[in-house]
């Protein structure tokens, strides 16, 4: 079989067909949230049943324990500032890796009930996070801990550091899961990954004020497992993982092409020194492959951020 499925010629410019998929690692129950630090010249991504995050170090290929136990971390990405934003099951919370080595509580509650079990997360320009907050860490004891959901409901929700609140930004999907904006924000995309529904991915238009999101539509339906992790990139194509490999998707919904892995893919990041790494976690291993694209969804530093990071 192909490393490769074209189904638009748009897919040509995007991967290398020469390039090779390589096999990183193997040995995880589950793995998942793979975050590049640029800082560190290093990727860190879940093993969720396993309670631990592992390091990949790209400068000598060498994979390491980075955090055991973890709180059952999911979903991580970075903010402004370089610091680790992590989903952890176990904890029922959004956490941030400090400068100082240290992990502190974002968000662990919603009008003052526990959360179920927050799952992937991305940092918008203007510092504020949003999160998937599904229940599967709380559905058994093999990704977390089993309790009942004090909430009622799995949302995705706004968090904004600065004044504390928390806010519900989409509420009708069943197990909202994977999450990202488009290049330019104004469209925020969620999967689903409920056994009751389609395998989908939906698009929801942010508002002009940044801090909520307008009636949903059917961004992309999978006839092969769902939909969890995914990125976009400068371009606005949506790179998401799917039971039958990595999809990309154009930001016009049409299938371009399909990267075959063979075990059921989770989620992926783009790393390197150029961003044009693709790496991917898939059931018990890590991945990577070199690719045309450069990765939308940075966090784009405030004006005091900037002075802070000395690019004001």
């Amino acid at each position: 079989m192909s490393d490769y499925d074209t189904f638009d010629g748009r897919f040509g410019s995007l991967v290398i067909g020469s390039a090779a998929i390589e096999r990183l690692w193997t040995g995880g129950r589950w793995t998942e949230g793979p975050v590049y630090v640029p800082a560190a010249k290093a990727l860190l991504w879940s093993d969720i049943p396993e309670d631990r995050v592992l390091r990949y170090d790209e400068t000598s290929g060498a994979v390491s324990v980075f955090e055991h136990p973890c709180g059952y971390h999911n979903g991580h990405t970075l903010d402004a500032f370089g610091r680790v934003i992590a989903c952890e099951h176990g904890g029922r919370r959004v956490s941030r890796l400090g400068h100082d080595g240290r992990w502190e509580t974002v968000v662990d509650r919603f009008d003052g009930k526990r959360l179920n079990s927050p799952n992937d997360v991305v940092v918008k320009s203007d510092g504020s996070i949003w999160f998937s907050d599904p229940s599967y860490g709380i559905d058994s004891d093999y990704e977390g801990h089993a309790a009942k959901s004090e909430i009622g409901a799995c949302n995705v929700y706004r968090h904004d550091p600065e004044t504390g609140e928390t806010t519900a930004v989409v509420t009708g999907i069943d197990r909202p899961n994977g999450l990202a904006f488009s290049p330019d924000e104004s469209v925020l995309y969620v999967s689903n990954t409920s056994l009751s529904d389609r395998p989908a991915i939906h698009a929801f238009r942010v508002a002009e004020n940044g801090q909520a999101v307008g009636e949903g539509r059917v961004f992309a339906i999978s006839e092969a497992g769902f939909f969890d992790g995914f990125r976009l990139d400068l371009a606005g194509n949506l790179w998401t993982s799917s039971g039958d490999g990595v999809r990309v998707y154009a930001a016009d919904g049409t299938l371009l092409g399909r990267i075959n892995i063979p075990e059921t893919v989770s989620n992926l990041c783009f790393g390197g020194p150029k961003r044009n790494r693709l790496y991917i976690t898939a059931t018990s291993s890590l991945y990577a492959v070199y690719v045309y694209a450069n990765p939308a969804n940075r966090p784009l530093p405030s004006a005091e951020s900037a002075a802070h990071l000395g690019r004001g």
